[in-house]
This record gives structure tokens, C-alpha cells and sequence, in this order.
């Protein structure tokens, strides 16, 4: 049984070594907060690897949306909605399986409710696991995503984090890639993480997701060949010292001054960059 109450009755609570969810939630050092199933795989690999085999980190993976709407071709053709609910609820399970995470949640929001703004649901369930859980870390999507699912739930976990009393806030918030990578980033702002560890881990993880690999989309290609690019192309006069990077926008100071608008926030990022690349093409012109 749940310890923690959401919102849907069709939210789940997954305990891949089956300890008591209280036990499995509290001792959380890293969670992800993600829209669709194998989001989480694609941006977290350095927190999922972080607790990999380990006892004394553990990752917590969360899937706020149902996952129904996801583009499907061969065998899953013909598959409606409520299927692909299911096939992606087991292959997320999956996943957390072969990744040893401490717990997976399952909110099961419709998308739309992730977009509405004047929603509820999404914001408290956040908060709720987020006070039961207490992560030292935190990575969710990052504001400027390509994917509206991805911005929105974006800005409702900034504002479940913001809505917890600031002791309870976690000690570092990232924002991962998914649908837009972040190589347009000023490099002193990047987040990088080295994942050249475990690829077969990483392989794995990225797929069990057969539902998206078959159904038509080649992420566990395309995340593998995002992060040995970053790897390559992260420095151009130095000698690879990574085989493979995850990168990520550091939001932490969104949480410790509530005053700062994120969208300003990103905005002023944009505009940095802007002013490197016109900069550099001045020195030549």
C-alpha cells in the first residue's frame, strides 16, 4: 500500500526491492521528476548510475503523465490509448528494474493537466512525494524544451519546490535535455556530467522501451549519440578526456531567491549567449 496519497486513484508506487514505500521514498538521495515514461533515462543517466549497485544513494524516478499519447507504428499501430498506457507503465517498470532504482512513481496525469497552470493536482502530488522523499538533488526538464508537456511540468515543479518551506528545498535543481539539447549554453554555464561509465547499463535502461524503439522512435540511438557528441564537441582544442556527457541547466538559483522569473531567467541565458557568439564574430570581422 501507498504511504504517500496522490491525487489518482491509478497512481503506483513501484519498489523494485520491495522495502516498505516509507523506507524506500526516505532514503532518496536523487529523484527525477519527468513527464513520460523513458524521460527519465534519457536525461538522468549520471543520477540513475550515481546509485547504480550502491547502498548508500539511491535514485527515485517520477513519471507524472500517463504516457497515452505517444506517436506508434508497427505492432503498436493499431494500439489505442489505454494500451499504451499499459505497455509503458510495464516498460518504465522495466527500467527501474535494471537501473536498481530505490522507487518509481507513477502520478498518471493526463498531459493536459500538466499544461493547465490553474490545476492543482500535479503541483500538490509534487509536493507531497517531494516532503516524503526529501532528495538532496533534483533534475527535472528544463524551461526551454522543445516539448510543451516538458515545459509545463518544467514550471509545476519549480513551483511545487518553491511552495515547500526552504529547509525542505533540495540542496541542487537541474533542468535535463530531452526534446532540445543544451549545447547552445554559454560553456561556463553547462552542467556536465561524465557518464562514460557503464554504456551497457545505459544501453539497457534506454531499451526495454520496445513500444517507442519498434513503435518508431530511436531514442536509445539517438540519446547515446547526443552524449558521445557532447563529449567530442564540448572542448574544440583539447584531446577527449570523456567518451560520453550528459548536460543539464543548473536551476538551483530559482529555488534559493523565489523572486527570480524563470522565464526571465532564461531569457537572460539566451541573451548571453547572443552576446558570446556576436562578440567572437566582431574579433573577425
Amino acid at each position: 500500500m501507498n504511504d504517500v496519497k496522490f491525487a489518482r486513484a491509478s497512481a503506483e508506487i513501484f519498489i523494485p526491492d520491495r522495502v516498505p514505500v516509507s523506507k524506500a521514498l526516505s532514503r532518496t538521495t536523487a529523484m527525477c521528476i519527468a513527464a513520460h515514461p523513458d524521460d527519465i533515462e534519457i536525461m538522468a543517466p549520471h543520477a540513475i548510475l550515481d546509485g547504480f549497485g550502491r547502498t548508500d544513494r539511491w535514485f527515485t524516478g517520477v513519471v507524472v503523465t500517463d504516457g497515452a499519447g505517444s506517436p506508434r507504428s508497427a505492432r503498436y499501430a493499431r494500439f489505442t490509448d489505454r494500451q499504451m498506457r499499459a505497455v509503458r507503465r510495464r516498460e518504465q517498470k522495466k527500467a527501474a528494474v535494471v537501473g536498481e532504482y530505490g522507487a518509481l512513481v507513477m502520478l498518471d496525469h493526463p498531459g493536459s493537466a500538466v499544461k493547465n497552470a490553474r490545476a492543482q493536482d500535479v503541483r500538490e502530488d509534487l509536493c507531497r512525494l517531494l516532503l516524503a522523499a526529501a532528495p538532496d538533488v533534483v533534475i527535472g526538464h528544463n524551461p526551454a524544451d522543445k516539448h510543451d508537456t516538458h515545459v509545463a511540468l518544467a514550471l509545476r515543479t519549480l513551483e511545487a519546490l518553491r511552495a515547500l518551506p526552504a529547509k525542505a528545498r533540495p540542496r541542487k535543481f537541474y533542468g535535463g535535455e530531452v526534446w532540445r539539447d543544451l549545447d547552445w549554453m554559454p560553456d561556463g554555464e553547462k552542467v556536465l556530467w561524465d557518464i562514460s561509465l557503464r554504456e551497457n547499463i545505459q544501453s539497457a535502461l534506454l531499451g526495454v522501451y520496445d513500444s517507442q524503439i519498434s513503435g518508431g522512435k530511436r531514442y536509445d540511438l539517438a540519446a547515446v549519440a547526443r552524449r558521445r557528441a557532447a563529449a567530442t564537441y564540448s572542448q574544440s582544442h583539447r584531446v577527449d578526456t570523456a567518451t560520453a556527457l550528459s548536460t543539464a541547466m543548473d536551476l538551483t538559483p530559482l529555488l534559493r531567491d523565489v523572486r527570480i522569473d524563470p522565464g526571465e531567467y532564461v531569457g537572460d541565458m539566451i541573451d548571453r549567449f547572443r552576446k558570446e557568439v556576436l562578440k567572437k564574430m566582431e574579433r573577425f570581422l
